[in-house]
């Protein structure tokens, strides 16, 4: 039992100790433009009126056949929404806009540069561009309803495109981050058992123009050694007609779509009526142990999830311009970037490069060209803003009505700074929690109906029923003060189906701690485990405290530190590897690698580069360590377990607790004199 109590911390329980905030209430200006405003919502989304009470953000949508069955359980854990529906995402996205809002702007795109002139896309040219290229993807590709495409794609107007095209056809996409490397891109193609490829030669980020082709041979030639052979790969080209990357193309391989393009000009593509239990994306998200999971997301169920979340919760009406900041290559651009809001018509920002290049001024300038009124971003875009220009917003003619933060928890001080210098005192703040595999809002206010609180997700969203249970699985009821694991009593349409090719592994991470029965086919005894730790307050408000699993924050992008140190291991001369979050003042987390070399190597500054450029090479830039620390030795349990609480506390500088329980005790302030040094 020492061996357990030493080695399980959780973030959870020091941030209890936080106190909670008071309410910040909407104005009634907001409250009489606002598109939920009737207090029966919770109600009717109670968990007395549940499933059917989904039926509401389904009419949000347009159906080819209505379904017979709202939520089959027959699977369970693996959930299906509108059973005999069908639809398709594409369609609902664009042209059922078209007979009122053809000439309305979908997308503006925003180039990095500012001598570049924004893009605006307007619902008709989205829908001609996707028809042509959906007619690239059946016509050259081949491509088919329930065959898998990766996409390795940046912020470019080339994106929701391609997405939509893939959706029109039923082809499932998978978006990659673009700033994850070719290897994991690489190990996306061979999950998902993708052929194809799409991608861009280039993109601006920070000024510089990044040669982004080259990633993409690396990740065909990968994903071949690993037995999955990439037939085409399609290159968007930032300057239509011009070369931007100096690595070459490959013949018979890889193709430019603006080439392709030529011979589909005039084409349109009728929208495939897809099944509502029909899978439309896969979008990976680290794991504790180093494989990704492929989240599979619904068409029908998902759709309705993020119209429905994006009209009630992010206030979205057609007439709004609505940016948010983060990337498509994550959950939060696809359902708050893309399908949400194209799905309600609305005119969607996206920006292509840093917040603050060439100036912290950057993103007040684009609200104010471009009159946005709604405005979507990280604690960590925030934190990092209000460093570096806290004067900024107040320069800049602009007015938000609404403005989201989402990733991670936000921190009342920088909450209050968000509100009062970025929303000048008159925006609302929508606290959303939600994650990768949950598809849209689990805990958000209702900016018209439920008061504002810094620090506070909120209560659960209408049909949404949080429960906190305790490591025995008792219900810490709300005001008690101790943290726990938060999971949610019931399905809900935006969530995820499975694991991608690995139902057990769905089961497993997410069903079978808290399940009453394997057995059953009935919900109530599935409910759903977050990962994440959470405290409810009397007024059921919950705060979020951060991963019970070993799982690290960095600026709203969650790496797997499994994930980081099989990336170390990579490495010839490394024994062994430990990841451990620090605190950063910006990124919110950062991680910190411990290292132990084989028997015959030493420590040079040389080898702890050469580390650091492996996880860089293996996951991504957003995964590079803070520090590298080459040890003699980790500190660890009488059973062999690494003490990853010991090297977390000496990395930011916090009381390591009684150690003399370890194995090897003496290891712990020689690592402490390194570190602390």
């Amino acid at each position: 039992m020492a061996d357990k109590e030493v080695t399980e911390t959780s973030e959870a329980q020091i941030a209890v100790h936080w106190q909670e905030e008071g309410y910040y209430h909407p104005s009634t200006e907001f409250i009489a433009q606002a598109n939920m405003t009737d207090r029966k919502i919770f109600e009717r989304f109670s968990l007395e009126n549940f499933p059917n009470c989904f039926k509401e953000y389904a009419d949000l949508l347009d159906w080819y056949e209505y379904w017979h069955t709202i939520l089959d359980t027959s699977d369970a854990p693996c959930w299906k929404w509108f059973v005999g529906g069908k639809i398709n995402a594409s369609y609902n996205c664009i042209d059922r806009h078209l007979a009122k809002n053809r000439n309305k702007t979908a997308i503006h795109f925003v180039p990095e540069l500012e001598t570049e002139k924004v893009e605006h896309i307007t619902y008709q040219e989205l829908w001609v561009r996707v028809n042509e290229f959906a007619a690239v993807l059946r016509d050259f590709c081949g491509l088919k309803a329930g065959d898998r495409v990766t996409l390795h794609m940046p912020m470019v107007g080339e994106l929701p495109v391609t997405m939509l095209a893939c959706a029109r056809l039923g082809v499932i996409h998978s978006e990659v981050f673009g700033g994850f490397s070719g290897k994991a891109c690489a190990d996306r193609i061979v999950d998902s058992g993708s052929h194809v490829l799409i991608t861009i030669d280039s993109y601006y980020r920070g000024g510089a123009l990044i040669d982004h082709k080259e990633k993409a041979d690396t990740a065909v030639e990968m994903a071949a050694k690993d037995g999955q052979k990439v037939d085409k790969v399609l290159v968007w080209q930032r300057y239509e007609g011009k070369v931007s990357s100096p690595t070459p193309m490959v013949a018979g391989r890889d193709f430019f779509v603006n080439d392709l393009l030529k011979e589909t000009y005039g084409k349109r593509v009728d929208p495939v009526p897809m099944p509502a239990e029909a899978p439309l994306f896969l979008m990976y998200t680290s794991g504790t142990t180093g494989k990704p999971k492929g989240c599979q997301h619904s068409t029908g169920g998902y759709l309705a999830y993020v119209a429905g979340t994006s009209k009630y919760v992010q206030d979205i009406h057609p007439e709004d311009v609505y940016w948010c900041m983060a990337d498509i290559g994550w959950i939060t651009g696809h359902s708050y970037i893309v399908y949400g809001p194209l799905a309600l018509c609305a005119s969607s920002v996206i920006y292509e490069g840093i917040p603050n290049y060439p100036d912290p001024g950057r993103p007040w300038r684009i609200a104010q060209n471009l009159g946005v009124n709604i405005f979507h971003t990280a604690p960590t875009t925030i934190r990092a803003l209000r460093k570096i220009g806290p004067d900024e917003p107040k320069k800049y003619d602009y007015q938000f009505k609404h403005m989201t933060t989402v990733g991670e928890p936000i921190e009342p001080e920088v909450w209050k700074w968000y509100h009062k210098e970025v929303g000048k005192g008159k925006a609302i703040i929508v606290d959303t929690w939600w994650q990768t595999e949950t598809g849209g809002f689990l805990c958000s206010t209702l900016p018209a109906l439920t008061p504002m609180k810094p620090g506070s997700a909120g209560p659960g969203m209408p049909g949404i029923h949080p429960i906190i249970y305790d490591e025995e699985g008792k219900e810490l009821p709300k005001g008690c003060g101790k943290a726990g694991n938060i999971c949610i009593q019931n399905p809900w349409p935006g969530g995820f189906q499975t694991i991608w090719g690995n139902r057990e592994r769905f089961v497993s991470t997410y069903y079978s701690r808290y399940c009453k029965d394997p057995k059953s086919k009935r919900w109530q005894d599935w409910p759903y485990l977050t990962g994440d730790a959470a405290v409810e307050a009397p007024d059921g408000y919950i705060r979020i405290l951060g991963r019970i699993d070993d799982v690290i924050n960095v600026s709203g992008h969650r790496l797997g530190t499994k994930e980081i140190e099989s990336a170390a291991l990579t490495v010839n001369e490394v024994a062994e590897a430990a990841v451990v979050p620090v605190l950063h003042e910006i990124k919110g987390r950062e991680p910190d690698l411990y290292i132990a070399l084989k028997p015959g190597f030493t420590a040079s500054p040389e080898l702890a580069k050469k580390i650091s450029d492996a996880i860089c090479t293996e996951i991504g830039k957003i995964a590079k360590p803070r520090k590298v620390w080459i040890v003699k030795d980790m500190p660890k349990t009488r059973s062999g377990k690494i003490m990853r609480r010991v090297l977390g506390a000496l990395s930011n500088n916090a009381d390591v607790g009684d150690v003399m329980t370890l194995a090897n005790p003496e290891i712990v302030d020689e690592i402490r004199l390194m570190v602390q040094k």
